[in-house]
């Protein structure tokens, strides 16, 4: 793990497969191209646009730990072994700004927005003559997408909830261009808002400049296209409470036939049994995004998925048995009804304990971890679309209830009034997104209170714990930087 922050002496990592960290303190590693030669020929240019992506999936942040975080701050899992190394810190709001994952966290995902940074200076000195102008703008926007996702998914827990004075409060250092040795890395936090307008600048650049499908299911869904970009604008919008934009998004991509599906580019559509989704070859029409993992490219020790959430193999599991379900969560719900296809990710061991057993792949952990499926962009559009008018009409309850229906035929849903129908979205939310991160940055997009579970008390909005604390090691190298408080 690195612990030098965003500083990075960097020296591009080339493997096609994967980014050796061990490689960056290292004057000219094997598997690196110093800054003079990275943009010398069209296969270095693609094989930095790889390490863009392995970078972004490393454990530290999408290959498992950003999701995790995510979940067990809220309240759908209870910490069975108290382990510092695997979030007991986040699990009961005990962080401080050393703590592993606040200062982990913060390092990778700068980490990548740096290499985003250096590849598109880089682009612009060089890799453009090297390549054709409309294989430039697809790199190029590649990139942007990869720098806008870090950056927001760094908001989601270091900075104020865009609700909270309109995107006023602090955000994050809005760092744009490369750095590529030690200089002067001071720079103050630009608002929430500030940091959003640059997050929906390179998403819209992404839409417009990426491919529209590639040459494969693996492909369309291990790197952006157009549609990529369109669905993750609709959660950035939902995080701003954008209803009118998230509308408009989501239309691109949702028709208004009786079956949803994307009308151009990639047809995205609901897989009709959820239990495909999450089984290989994890390329189904609804999974927009997913970071691939294989017996060469895995999360690494204590960041997957699998290992956290599913029991030990004396309970019947693969996993190490780091969170059991809570009881008293959605899975105590009674609208989720015993004949939900989705029940079969729980699974209930020897000691009667409940475990989420949604990744089911034995070490070395290569289950592919989810980062957007077309599920959310139908209850993103469902749920703006109820939010924008404070009514419910007949095609947000539709789109609702095309989710639910997928995986319960026998239930439909009709929320009588605004209040029902928004507890009837937010339900569905639970229980479909159930380990794939999404259930923190909904209660905070909304400032709701994050509910307490066993001895951890809730956290309201105004409580200092609904955010992180910012990482210690950017505190120290960034005279600028401010903690939140």
């Amino acid at each position: 793990m690195k612990q030098i922050s965003i500083i990075i002496l960097l020296v591009y990592v080339m493997s096609s497969s994967s980014c050796k960290k061990e490689g960056l303190l290292s004057p000219l590693p094997q598997t690196s191209i110093i800054d003079s030669f990275a943009f010398d020929t069209p296969d270095r240019i693609i094989n930095q646009v790889r390490a863009l992506y392995a970078n972004l999936k490393n454990g530290q942040f999408y290959g498992g730990r950003y999701l995790i975080y995510n979940d067990i701050r809220a309240e759908e899992f209870l910490n069975q072994l108290t382990n510092g190394v695997t979030g007991y810190g986040t699990w009961n709001f005990a962080l401080t700004n050393t703590a592993q994952e606040v200062q982990g966290l913060w390092s990778q995902a700068f980490y990548v927005i740096n290499t985003a940074n250096v590849f598109l200076d880089g682009m612009e000195l060089k890799g453009r003559k090297v390549v054709s102008d409309s294989l430039a703008q697809d790199y190029i926007a590649e990139a942007r997408f990869i720098r806008a996702l870090s950056f927001y998914s760094l908001l989601q827990l270091y900075a104020r909830p865009y609700f909270d004075g309109n995107g006023s409060k602090p955000g994050l250092p809005l760092r744009l261009k490369g750095n590529k040795s030690i200089q002067d890395y001071s720079m103050e936090r630009s608002t929430v808002a500030q940091v959003y307008d640059q997050i929906i600048n390179d998403l819209n650049f992404a839409e417009t400049n990426l491919p529209l499908t590639y040459g494969s299911d693996a492909l369309n869904t291990s790197r952006a296209h157009r549609n990529t970009a369109i669905a993750i604008k609709t959660r950035v919008y939902m995080s701003m409470q954008r209803y009118d934009k998230v509308i408009e998004e989501a239309n691109k991509i949702v028709n208004n036939g009786p079956v949803s599906e994307a009308p151009s580019g990639v047809k995205h559509k609901l897989e009709p049994d959820i239990t495909a989704v999450f089984a290989a070859p994890y390329t189904s029409k609804e999974s927009i995004m997913s970071m691939p993992m294989s017996a060469d490219e895995v999360p690494g020790t204590q960041n997957q998925l699998a290992y956290y959430y599913s029991p030990t193999s004396g309970q019947g599991g693969i996993g190490n048995g780091e969170y059991a379900l809570n009881p008293d969560g959605i899975i105590g719900n009674t609208g989720w009804t015993a004949t939900d296809k989705r029940r079969n990710f729980v699974y209930t061991s020897a000691n009667g304990r409940k475990w989420l057993t949604k990744y089911k792949v034995r070490n070395p952990f290569t289950d592919w971890v989810p980062v957007i499926r077309y599920s959310e962009v139908l209850l993103n559009l469902s749920e703006a679309l109820v939010r924008s008018t404070n009514t419910v009409d007949a095609r947000a309850v539709a789109l609702l209830n095309e989710v639910r229906k997928r995986s319960d035929a026998s239930t439909t849903l009709a929320p009588a009034d605004f209040d029902e129908m928004v507890a009837a979205l937010l339900t569905e939310r639970r229980i479909e997104f159930l380990g794939e991160g999404r259930r923190s940055p909904d209660l905070l997009r909304l400032g709701l209170t994050i509910p307490g579970k066993a001895a951890v008390v809730a956290v309201p909005s105004t409580d200092i714990k609904y955010i992180w604390p910012i990482s210690a090691a950017e505190l120290l190298l960034n005279s600028k930087m401010i903690d939140n408080k």
